[in-house]
């Protein structure tokens, strides 16, 4: 098959699932434009603030994209093209999409409290408490992982480092003057976005690279660890509209010049899809183990076709920045198509680069998957014109912007995570008032900010082998989030007398799919002795099999 026709078949299938299902789920749900949303009920000018519908789009999009939808069907390549697109296409429209659209409602219903907090009104403290507790995990795993990416960036291009902190000044000034000065978005735009674009021009002409200094490029990339941590806890604990909305909504044009790039690409290069379509029920990876088709397609391909990290941005920062419920349907359900889109396009880049299965194996297996993704689309853009070595740097660039975007904005959802749950363990009632207020060091946002930057911190430099093997424990988790919060959704519906198949049964694959594969991780682990990577998982499995316990316990009372 050729690159466009496979293009055009995901496309069209995005546009229906848009017009026709997310309309379908408008209605179940009772989504009213006219009912006011948290933003403006419990606007505090910190977390709670009122967006515009294309700076909020901009934000989600930039945080839920990162290098998942890139590196997940690069890495899930190994067993086919056709079996990888069929899972975004079909995950995007019926469940990826759907889980973002109603988790987003659900936290804008509940005064935008996170997915936990709304777990905890129909499963009670415990379940609330497993919940939150899980999700932090999770999101400590998503701010490791991504550090670790940006930071192998940094030193593999230096150019990439320049332009990203030309990027957070503009992005400072940008939120000065919509919301301080009152410049409108429009006007602020035509400054902002050009000089965000010569930004990346600026930066090939002045690297920073470190290495200049007599530094290895281990020695480069634990200062870029350390240095990006840095700005975590700055950026996750200052007001959204100085830092995190500007940078998203600046960024998100990075993204849509990539993407925008990409298509045309592949529409003027017209690849023909070299490896092979379906490459069997196991494959060797990049690891060079014999991985099986199920589970491990379905959470590999995590962020481009299901993703519960989407679910905590939704329901973190989205929905306490939602202007109108009208927007749910564009930003939530949109933003994941765009993302579904995005997969599509890193899936034809290796499938339609190289010669054959073999070839795309051996590739895989000596190059990370963004570097690999920006390597053949750059190949796609030659024939625009565009000398390689411009568009891979510039798409390396826009990866990176977006990796920036997800950290800082995981580490904000892990405080958030980590501050519900020791309010929640705290508060038992039994204190005057029916409060009782948890040790102040303990709720702090600075000291829940900091308690994610030692973890991460930890993780990635106590042991950089181990930090390599990440991803997979990230991503089966990841899908395991994605099924909690179907779970909760599901709940909610049978409760409120909706029809509860709508997240049923996509949460019951979602469960098998991803608790096999974190057991399968287990067992890998327990006989290979690593045991950091048994705990890890042995943990989530745990922590999720007691949430489950609690909802069947829950709904049997229920009748």
């Amino acid at each position: 098959m050729n690159g466009c026709i496979l293009l055009c078949i995901a496309i069209a299938a995005f546009l229906g699932g848009y017009f026709l299902y997310a309309r379908f789920l408008e209605r179940k749900l009772g989504v009213d434009a006219s009912r006011p949303t948290p933003a403006h009920t419990k606007r505090d000018g910190v977390d709670y603030v009122p967006a515009h519908p294309m700076v909020l789009f901009g934000h989600h999009f930039a945080t839920i994209a990162g290098a998942g939808p890139i590196v997940g069907p690069v890495l899930a390549a190994e067993f086919g093209w056709a079996s990888v697109a069929l899972w975004i296409i079909l995950g995007c429209v019926f469940i990826g999409a759907a889980h973002d659209m109603i988790a987003m409602f659900l936290s804008v219903r509940h005064d935008g409290e996170s997915i936990g907090s709304i777990i905890g009104t129909i499963l009670g403290k415990p379940g609330k408490i497993l919940f939150l507790l899980f999700s932090w995990s999770t999101l400590v795993l998503v701010v490791t992982e991504f550090t670790r990416q940006i930071a192998g960036t940094f030193v593999a291009d230096p150019a990439i480092a320049t332009a990203s902190l030309l990027f957070i000044a503009e992005a400072i000034a940008f939120g000065l003057c919509v919301n301080k000065f009152k410049v409108s978005v429009l006007a602020a735009s035509l400054v902002f976005v050009p000089l965000m674009f010569a930004s990346v021009w600026i930066g090939n002409l002045y690297p920073l690279d470190l290495t200049r200094f007599g530094l290895e490029a281990s020695q480069v990339s634990m200062i870029w660890t350390l240095l990006l941590l840095l700005y975590c806890v700055i950026a996750s604990t200052c007001p959204v509209w100085i830092l995190l909305q500007p940078r998203d909504y600046l960024n998100s044009y990075l993204l849509y010049a990539m993407m925008a790039l990409g298509i045309l690409g592949v529409f003027v290069a017209h690849p023909a899809l070299n490896t092979d379509a379906f490459a069997g029920f196991s494959a060797v990876g990049r690891a060079g183990t014999l991985d099986m088709l199920f589970p491990f397609l379905f959470v590999t391909v995590a962020c481009g076709a299901c993703s519960g990290f989407h679910a905590l941005v939704a329901s973190g920062t989205s929905a306490k920045q939602l202007d109108s419920e009208k927007s749910i349907r564009p930003i939530a359900y949109g933003g994941m198509l765009f993302e579904g889109v995005l997969a599509i396009v890193a899936l034809i880049g290796v499938a339609g680069t190289y010669a054959s299965q073999a070839e795309y194996v051996a590739a895989i297996k000596g190059m990370e998957p963004v570097q690999m993704f920006a390597a053949t689309i750059a190949g796609f853009c030659v024939k625009l014109g565009i000398p390689q070595r411009v568009a891979e740097s510039f798409m390396l660039l826009s990866v990176s912007a977006f990796l920036m975007t997800t950290v800082d904005s995981g580490t904000r959802l892990a405080r958030f995570s980590w501050q519900e749950l020791v309010q929640t363990g705290a508060d038992d009632g039994s204190q005057s008032g029916g409060k009782f207020r948890p040790a102040a060091i303990f709720h702090n946002m600075y000291f829940a900010t900091l308690l994610v930057a030692a973890l991460v911190a930890i993780l990635l430099l106590g042991n950089q082998t181990a930090a390599k093997q990440i991803w997979t424990i990230f991503a089966s988790a990841n899908q395991l989030l994605a099924a909690l919060t179907l779970l909760a959704a599901t709940l909610w519906f049978a409760k409120n007398n909706k029809p509860c198949w709508i997240t049923a049964l996509p949460m019951v694959f979602m469960l098998c799919v991803a608790s096999w594969a974190l057991g399968t991780i287990f067992v890998k682990s327990l006989g290979a002795g690593d045991w950091i990577r048994v705990a890890a998982t042995g943990f989530l499995l745990v922590l999720a099999a007691v949430v489950v316990t609690l909802a069947v316990k829950k709904t049997r009372a229920a009748k």
